[in-house]
């Protein structure tokens, strides 16, 4: 078993590397290519493993000058060239870049972590050798990341004060937010991320363990497991970070079926130093993969110049732009923010009266996608998620819908579900769908979250608030918006028992509804 893992450990690295680097080298311009070329160093990492890196300094450079020094850790599964295109471009402009595949991964030592506290000093020992190793500037000092690189690049920006500047891209800052939110296992970005990490790299025996617990649903570990992922936080660490003042730019998918956005911009509002935040549609990565071949691509540009006005004092504009940058899923322009709370102007209710019993254990068709897929597709096509909305089972699936809009709604923000919930059973499950209903009663998801419940008294009403992942859409005029709400959803692990039912009621002294967070008109 052994052999057969490494073999196709070395048989994918062969081919992702191939992929980059060509994608790299087609993707540079003639200036690009001057920089020198990469060189292949051994770092040593804490506890002594080995990081495999490559580094590369901007042309002509003979140790007489010293230059701003960008560290790119890599993200979960992909080998050290995956930044090579980037690297190139941004040592071409002055940067001396160091990437390293993190630990545990492709032919770096030790095991994975998941950005524990051992990934944390590999950032740090990383800088330590590229301030000994090339002319890099200690007081210039950035790191980024897409993904995993992006979490640890956080992480160690909290605990290195020589770093002074990040790019957080498709990454999280609350990791149990992220897999767990309302306390609902996310399984299926679990499971790609654990069949990764068993293809490319070596489980530590805790993360193995967590895995494991994870999709047991031991209760008797979920403390455990809500510890092991603070630790591996940056919002664990946030006055840290606000304390040592670097500058973070934070970029992700309104769709980010891994991190869903709503934990970035919970985390932005925290931070006090100089910070940018961009949501744009697709998925996990999506939005920075273009980049990554070299490809023209908003993600990137941004990034460098972030670097350029906050390592190099570049006077390029980007500290006076509205710090919250938007990009809709249904239209092709940029909106600019002063702030996360201003992102929606005002909030319109849909009453959710009367009172309606779901039965659970079935999936009511009612879904929010494939991992991945579904926000690709959205991405490029603009097709999310669908169903039909007058035809879904009502024996399994809760609908309110709203009036006919005369105008487009152009939602900005947080969805809140708010209800009183009567079960059956002491545990359950239940996910939220808010759809843009057409003429024809078809449905386009606008949002979803899933929420679930145990140690509760059966037959005892309890209140819910839930915050549906936050998101920028336009339902035009003409169209309604719809609630849904079932038990299954394949993203999510469920823990409806069998013949379990929710009943949902609106009582005269606490009224139900979702809460739709509007622009300014």
């Amino acid at each position: 078993m052994g052999h057969h893992r490494k073999a196709l450990r070395t048989t994918a690295v062969g081919a992702v590397s191939a992929t980059l680097v060509a994608g790299g080298i087609l993707g540079l311009s003639p200036t690009a290519q001057a920089a020198s070329a990469v060189r292949f160093v051994d770092i040593t990492g804490d506890g002594g493993i080995t990081l495999k890196a490559n580094v590369i300094t901007p042309a002509g450079a003979d140790g007489t000058h010293r230059y701003p020094l960008l560290v790119l850790p890599t993200s979960w599964g992909l080998p050290q060239v995956e930044y090579l295109a980037q690297a190139q471009k941004l040592a071409n402009s002055g940067y001396i870049v160091v990437s390293y595949n993190v630990r545990g991964f492709w032919q770096s030592g030790g095991e994975i972590e998941v950005a524990g506290p051992p990934d944390t000093a590999d950032a740090s020992k990383v800088i330590d050798w590229a301030l000994a190793n090339t002319p890099a500037d200690a007081q210039h000092i950035g790191m980024a990341g897409v993904s995993y690189g992006a979490g640890i690049s956080l992480i160690a920006a909290a605990h290195d004060k020589r770093i002074k500047a990040v790019a957080s891209l498709s990454g999280w800052a609350d990791l149990i937010g992220s897999i767990y939110s309302g306390r609902t296992q996310h399984v299926q970005a679990a499971a790609v991320l654990d069949a990764a990490s068993l293809v490319t790299g070596r489980q530590s025996p805790e993360s193995r363990q967590v895995f494991n617990d994870f999709y047991a649903s031991n209760l008797t570990k979920e403390q455990d497991l809500i510890n092991w992922g603070k630790k591996r936080s940056a919002a664990t660490y946030v006055d840290q970070l606000n304390k040592n003042g670097a500058a973070v730019m934070m970029a992700n998918a309104w769709g980010d079926t891994v991190f869903p956005p709503n934990q970035y911009a919970d985390f932005y509002e925290k931070l006090t130093g100089p910070k940018r935040l961009e949501f744009r549609p697709g998925d996990h990565a999506t939005a920075e993969l273009p980049g990554l071949f070299g490809l023209p691509n908003d993600v990137w540009t941004d990034t460098e110049r972030w670097f350029d006005h906050y390592l190099k004092g570049e006077d390029n504009g980007i500290d006076r732009e509205e710090p919250v940058q938007l990009k809709p899923r249904s239209t092709g322009g940029y909106e600019g923010y002063p702030d996360w709370k201003s992102v929606a102007a005002t909030e319109r209710k849909i009453a959710l009266a009367g009172t309606t019993t779901i039965h659970t254990n079935v999936d009511s068709g009612a879904d929010g996608g494939i991992v991945f897929l579904s926000s690709i597709l959205d991405q490029v096509a603009q097709l999310p998620p669908v169903a039909s909305i007058p035809l879904l089972p009502r024996r399994w699936a809760a609908v309110w819908q709203s009036e006919k809009y005369a105008t487009a709604q152009q939602i900005r923000g947080t969805a809140e579900l708010h209800t009183t919930v009567t079960p059956t059973k002491e545990s359950g499950t239940l996910v939220a769908y808010l759809y843009d209903v057409g003429p024809l009663g078809l449905g386009k998801l606008v949002s979803n979250a899933p929420y679930t419940f145990h140690g509760l008294t059966p037959g005892k009403p309890f209140s819910l608030g839930l915050d549906l992942f936050s998101t920028a859409y336009d339902v035009p005029a003409g169209h309604r918006l719809a609630l849904v709400v079932d038990t299954v959803d394949p993203l999510y692990i469920e823990h409806n028992p069998s013949g379990a039912q929710l009943t949902f009621s609106s009582p005269a002294n606490d009224p139900s509804y979702v809460s739709i967070p509007l622009r300014k008109q």
